[in-house]
């Protein structure tokens, strides 16, 4: 007896070396990557001459080797190989996609992958491994509810713990790194900030941490339990308070809600808590594991709120798009939505249902997380492109006269949806509207894009008050104008009562125009071609704060007086001098 368990010992010794060695080759081989990746994009190697290959071999290495870190041991050798195989080829499909769909600028630094690849990536793949890892186990395309709760809950306890040591062993790498710089000695400082050094060690303290925290299988399981048990009795409150929030709705209106401009975001939040709380309270729905009365009781509740809350997402985002079209960021949303009202009709069922407490909450959760992989899929690869499908549809609003040309937004298409929106963009430049084709045209050829989108400029024109000193008007063709002048938009709002002149500054004989706003007086003058642009600016910072003044002055007077500095000519280019404008001293007290 004694010789079997030190022979079985000595196997549990040896295969927790083996586990031990093949979570360091995976770190360490996976930092040496990263950081071939990094040198290749900081002395301009292939792959970075390669953007799309660049972002998709980044994408992979990035996340792939956690399949591997999460999986050894679990698996056979086969059938590990594939699923990682598999899941890096559609890790790089997503990060080429990623970059390829974006414009690659000549003589420029390429694009890489935007924020949303990363964290929808991310949680694709960690989805889609604790739906594959317990079928393969179990020899069935749909294992057992427990071992799907039993394996996914335990990697989020180990993903936090590893991610917690990582940070905290580079908190003692700074630490330490300190103390020597402390007494003259900066090899410490110049070694953690070499990438060579920084990029494999971190790789290599990750697979270090999801190594320990496997050796003790039960104290993770003990970890995992209280979480679940502090978490599911939050559930109470966030219950209670969506059901105020949603009792109160009738009384104040959704015009506040729809005000506020993240109210799909705010409830789709509200909805994604309330069902991470619930699972938290159901568990894996084993009697042993069953919770309090009042638990129970609360978890019927939450999940009749989680319908109500994709129902009003999905209002929302009806309005949004009906008012404003498609853009990106909505289209997300929508699929967001879509996998959430999968979770609402389960969790409603779920509630109603006499009997078997929850049971339904098991195949809602499954087919809500095979659904969101498969978004997540479709979103970020050619199917679903959010800027393809936004592009179309805003091209498609100009072209049917839903939206003025004054008022579209070009520089969406020139700067923000990528190839799709360039190749728009070159269509309407061609268009038979004049107009159309002047702002498509203008929109090409910027460089940079302004700081305001053209609807943002129009609100924000919309929103100035402007008025003319005693006796006079204001120009129409000014008025018209004011979305295109960055000087006024920025130096007046619905605040500000800004107060204009007309005068003739230069004795042309044609008056320019003087808007006094409290922090300079702007000057403007109409050109050739019937446009207004600034010519000036008048301004002053004194110490006492009078130059706030400047509108209330402006309207009580005005006169011209010859610069003191005249213009020079160097090079036969002509400069103009710009004073210094002195204040007046401080009366004394």
């Amino acid at each position: 007896m004694n010789e079997w368990m030190q022979d079985g010992g000595r196997k549990g010794l040896d295969g927790q070396g083996r586990l031990f060695a093949a979570r360091l080759a995976t770190g360490l081989i996976q930092g040496g990557a990263l950081y071939l990746l990094y040198r290749a994009a900081e002395v301009g190697m292939w792959p970075d001459t390669r953007p799309e290959v660049f972002g998709g071999l980044a994408l992979a290495f990035g996340y792939a080797p956690a399949v591997l870190l999460a999986a050894v041991g679990r698996l056979k050798p086969l059938p590990l190989a594939l699923w990682t195989a598999a899941a890096a080829a559609a890790l790089f499909l997503m990060g080429w996609h990623d970059v390829a769909r974006r414009v690659i600028p000549e003589n420029d630094q390429a694009p890489y992958l935007e924020f949303p690849v990363l964290a929808f990536g991310a949680a694709a793949l960690f989805v889609a491994h604790h739906l594959i890892l317990p079928a393969i186990r179990e020899r069935r395309w749909r294992a057992d509810y427990h071992a799907y709760f039993d394996v996914a809950w335990k990697a989020g306890v180990q993903l936090a713990l590893s991610l917690g040591f990582t940070l905290a062993f580079w908190l003692l790498l700074q630490l330490g790194a300190a103390l020597f710089d402390v007494i003259g000695v900066k090899a410490m400082t110049t070694l953690i900030r070499k990438a060579w050094f920084a990029i494999p060690v971190t790789c290599l303290a990750f697979a270090l941490a999801v190594q320990l925290t496997d050796v003790r299988d039960g104290l993770i399981r003990g970890v995992r339990t209280v979480a679940l048990m502090l978490l599911s009795w939050l559930l109470p409150v966030i219950a209670l308070l969506t059901a105020g929030f949603l009792a109160a709705l009738p009384f104040t209106g959704l015009e506040r809600l729809w005000d506020t401009g993240s109210a799909t975001a705010l409830v789709l939040a509200a909805a994604a808590a309330l069902i991470i709380l619930i699972n938290t309270a159901y568990q894996d729905g084993r009697p042993d594991n069953l919770p309090p009365a009042a638990l129970r009781i609360a978890t019927r509740i939450a999940g009749l709120l989680v319908a109500p809350l994709v129902g009003l997402a999905f209002w929302g985002l009806a309005l949004r798009i009906g008012q404003h079209g498609l853009t990106p960021d909505r289209i997300i949303a929508l699929a967001c939505a879509v996998v959430g009202a999968v979770y609402a009709v389960g969790y409603l069922i779920a509630a109603v249902r006499p009997g078997g407490w929850m049971r339904p909450l098991e195949t809602t959760n499954v087919a809500a997380g095979v659904l969101a992989v498969a978004t997540i899929l479709a979103l970020f690869s050619p199917l679903l492109d959010p800027a393809r499908l936004s592009v179309a549809d805003q091209v498609a609003r100009l072209e049917r006269g839903a939206v003025r040309p004054e008022a579209f937004d070009y520089d969406f298409l020139r700067f923000d949806s990528g190839k799709a929106g360039l190749a728009a963009l070159d269509r309407l430049a061609r268009s038979s509207d004049a107009k159309t084709a002047e702002l498509a045209r203008a929109a090409k050829a910027r460089e940079v894009r302004p700081p305001l989108t053209i609807p943002e400029r129009s609100a924000r024109a919309a929103d100035i008050r402007i008025r003319p000193v005693a006796g006079q008007t204001t120009p129409p063709s000014f008025t018209a104008q004011l979305s295109q002048l960055d000087a006024v938009i920025y130096g007046c709002d619905g605040d500000t009562v800004c107060r204009l002149r007309s005068t003739d500054l230069d004795g042309d004989g044609r008056d320019e125009v003087l808007v006094a706003t409290p922090g300079s007086i702007l000057a403007f003058a109409l050109g050739a071609d019937g446009q207004w642009s600034q010519t000036g600016a008048y301004a002053a910072v004194c110490s006492d704060g009078s130059q706030k003044d400047w509108p209330k002055a402006l309207d009580e007077s005005l006169s011209v007086t010859p610069s003191r500095l005249p213009d020079l000519i160097v090079g036969g280019r002509r400069l103009q001098a710009q004073p210094e404008i002195r204040c007046p001293p401080p009366t004394p007290r």
